[in-house]
């Protein structure tokens, strides 16, 4: 069934394409209700023609039958990750394709063309554990031309599926599970506001079912959230969101109120929380090819000072988001600028944000990144006093023991009285001369 990406892109997906999917959550079948299935499971329940016309025009081209009712009142929306089991059958009964017999769910994101418009539109309209067959014309299924040898010319099909679960899509970019979106309503145009743009949305926010707080909101992304009791999670999410799009947002504590909670909202400590987000509207941000020079020196300007707030914070992911920002918009354009004083400015701010650069990632514990921006820093100042010193630490932390001492006794030669300098060369030396004891032991030990 569905052999080749071209037939994939039109329906179900190949063989080879199918996903395991864990079905823990879903609840254990009892014995009567297995045997239902495997009976479902080699022929169609329903006739051909029976159920609930469910097209948005009703033309009859998807009807509905429900075989078995689902739990709860929770649909999946557009763009959720569906797992189902399925048979597909031809009218006259002949079975061309089940993930039953293969024994392995079938996954897909709904509403976004990966699969046949009868199972877009079907799917949709299901709960979890429900059973359904969906009769599907062929303008909702393969069209005319059908997708041989299997599926005939212009014909009508019938499936019968299964849901077992649906979720929202991980938007983190850790991908923690920390900030999971569902698509209530899609967004206009293609534009999605980036940090430092002002919006207006709406927030609702609630916890165990109870709203905390729903009102609107204009705040500038990134910039002025925590102002405005914007949470963190919220905040990026906007960053993924079109012009009046609307989605409900599950946020755990790290993207929102934390360890501490919110005692006003009568939020408590670590807790989970949901909001109903809407982008009313924003103002898009200039890039970097559409400003001048004194723009984006200014924007450096910025986007320091916020590196370093976030730096101060302990948030060392975000200030390196913000030190590579002033990369992006002078690196390039650095050897064009004609104004003495901008090309001045332009200098310290790369050297500044070459060194903390350097410091965040030595508080991540990436060596050899620090080493490369505090190079890239001493070739902008040879004298740089702290480059040398965090491209020492970083060449101590992978045992470069030598390039180590030779940084710090540069070090020296700049700041003879560098207390914390000399330091690390006795340090070195203490660990140079313990590792030559350990090798003379071991090997030592060998010929004995």
């Amino acid at each position: 069934f569905l052999e080749g990406s071209s037939r994939a892109a039109r329906g179900l997906k190949t063989d080879q394409e199918h996903t395991t999917l864990s079905v823990n959550s879903f609840p254990v079948q009892n014995s009567n209700q297995s045997n239902i299935m495997a009976e479902n499971a080699d022929q169609p329940t329903a006739l051909a023609g029976e159920g609930e016309d469910i097209t948005p025009n009703k033309d009859g081209g998807v009807l509905k039958k429900v075989l078995r009712e689902g739990e709860g009142d929770d649909l999946p929306l557009s763009e959720d990750t569906v797992s189902v089991h399925y048979v597909g059958t031809l009218t006259d009964g002949t079975k061309f394709d089940s993930s039953r017999d293969r024994d392995d769910t079938f996954k897909f994101t709904l509403g976004k063309g990966q699969v046949i418009k009868g199972w877009d539109l079907g799917v949709a309209t299901m709960k979890r554990g429900e059973l359904a067959q969906l009769t599907c014309t062929s303008e909702y299924a393969y069209g005319k031309r059908g997708s041989p040898p299997k599926i005939p010319e212009d014909a009508t099909l019938i499936f019968e599926v299964e849901l077992l679960d649906f979720c929202g899509e991980d938007i983190s970019e850790e991908k923690d599970g920390g900030i999971i979106r569902r698509v209530l309503k899609k967004g206009a145009g293609y534009d999605r506001p980036k940090e430092g743009a002002a919006t207006e949305i709406h927030l609702k926010g609630t916890y165990n079912g109870e709203t905390f707080e729903d009102r609107d909101v204009q705040y500038i992304v990134g910039e002025t959230a925590g102002d405005n009791g914007v949470v963190e999670g919220v905040d990026y999410a906007l960053t993924k969101m079109k012009k009046e799009e609307k989605w409900r947002v599950q946020l755990k504590p790290q993207y929102a109120f934390g360890d501490d909670g919110k005692a006003d909202l009568n939020i408590p400590p670590k807790a989970e929380v949901e909001y109903e987000v809407e982008l009313k509207s924003f103002e898009k941000v200039k890039e970097s090819w559409q400003m001048d020079t004194k723009e984006k020196l200014d924007a450096s300007d910025k986007v320091k000072a916020k590196g370093t707030t976030f730096f101060k914070g302990g948030k060392y992911k975000e200030a390196l988001m913000q030190y590579k920002k002033i990369l992006d918009y002078l690196e390039f354009d650095a050897e064009r600028i004609e104004d003495e004083d901008d090309k001045k400015r332009a200098d310290q701010l790369m050297l500044a944000a070459h060194l903390n650069l350097a410091m965040c990632y030595l508080k991540t514990g990436e060596p050899n990144k620090v080493i490369e921006h505090c190079s890239k820093a001493l070739e902008k100042d040879p004298t740089n006093e702290k480059a040398y010193f965090r491209r020492g630490q970083a060449r101590f932390t992978i045992r470069d023991y030598d390039d180590a001492k030779s940084d710090f006794t540069a070090v020296l030669k700049i700041d003879p009285n560098n207390k914390a300098a000399k330091n690390q060369v006795t340090a070195i030396v203490q660990h140079q001369k313990k590792e030559r004891e350990q090798e003379k032991k071991m090997y030592g030990n060998m010929f004995d």
